[in-house]
């Protein structure tokens, strides 16, 4: 049974950084693309970002474009959400999970992922 166990999580100031971490065990790693979700309070969960198998290539909700960046170490089984310049909005709990199928392009929605980390929460205050 794969399972994902995110970290990194915290409390940290606005226009400050966190660098969150999912390891992966249980299962094939390198072969799925990966990505990160977020769910605030009261609100739907919604896609992050997200990196295809090989790591050659990345995707970004607008709302987090040119200030997180997601990174992958097929070596680890861990990929990674670096985490810049953070607003108070940015506050959730964010998760990770793995594609349903191998060599698949990454999907923004939720149905397009098969396995889900618990979540780590980041709180960004004012």
């Amino acid at each position: 049974q794969v399972q994902l166990v995110e970290s990194g999580g915290g409390l940290v100031q606005a226009g400050g950084s966190l660098r969150l971490s999912c390891t992966a065990s249980g299962g094939t790693f390198s072969g799925y693309a990966m990505g990160w979700f977020r769910q605030a309070p009261g609100k739907e969960r919604e896609f992050v970002a997200g990196i295809t198998w090989s790591g050659g290539n990345t995707y970004y909700a607008d709302s987090v474009k040119g200030r997180f960046a997601c990174s992958r170490d097929n070596a680890k089984a861990t990929v990674y959400l670096q985490m810049n310049s953070l607003k108070p909005e940015d506050t959730a709990v964010y998760y990770c999970a793995r594609s349903n199928f191998e060599f698949t392009v990454v999907g923004s929605t939720q149905d397009k992922y098969a396995y889900w980390g618990q979540g780590t929460q980041v709180t960004v205050s004012s």
